[in-house]
């Protein structure tokens, strides 16, 4: 069972995702977690490293979606001068959220990655959905209440993870070993 939280890569964070990387995997959609992965979860501005990035990616004609375990309305407000499609109340690690995405998009498992900061909720999902993932550290390192318990279970997953599986490190960018 411990696989189900294995991520496909592992990156510091979301923004060094390569857009025209993706565009040669033929992804054409990112699916991406919200507080602590794109935004701060205690602060809905965007970074000007992000508004770059979702340039880059449109760029690159490849989509932004949020998918996120949050209320529509705490989505709809964090992400409204971003201007991003996104699914709430996702019920992560449940794959719903993911493959509502698919569906509404018309999009194949083949053509998108998640990114999040959890490996309980967003790395879980993906696998779950049989998508590959990309695990980002935190944005900050606090996080709202309701996350502390997860980040207290995922230590004891990484110990696990770190002796079932020796290809478990932090890269810069995606790479195509996966």
């Amino acid at each position: 069972m411990i696989y189900k939280f294995k991520p496909t890569w592992m990156i510091p964070v979301v923004y060094n995702i390569s857009p025209s990387k993706l565009k040669d995997m033929g992804i054409k959609a990112v699916f991406s977690d919200l507080d602590n992965t794109l935004i701060p979860w205690n602060n809905p501005d965007g970074t000007p490293q992000l508004r770059e990035w979702i340039s880059e990616l449109k760029k690159n004609n490849i989509e932004l979606i949020v998918i996120s375990n949050n209320k529509h309305s705490r989505v709809q407000r964090a992400l409204r001068s971003l201007k991003l499609n996104f699914i709430s109340r996702s019920l992560k690690p449940l794959p719903r959220g993911i493959n509502k995405a698919l569906r509404d998009y018309h999009l194949h498992h083949k053509e998108v990655i998640m990114c999040g900061d959890q490996l309980l909720t967003d790395v879980w999902a993906s696998n779950n959905a049989n998508v590959r993932s990309v695990l980002v550290k935190p944005l900050i390192e606090s996080d709202a209440w309701n996350t502390k318990p997860n980040r207290f279970l995922e230590k004891l997953i990484w110990k696990k993870l770190r002796n079932k599986y020796d290809d478990l490190d932090w890269q810069e960018d995606i790479n195509d070993r996966n």
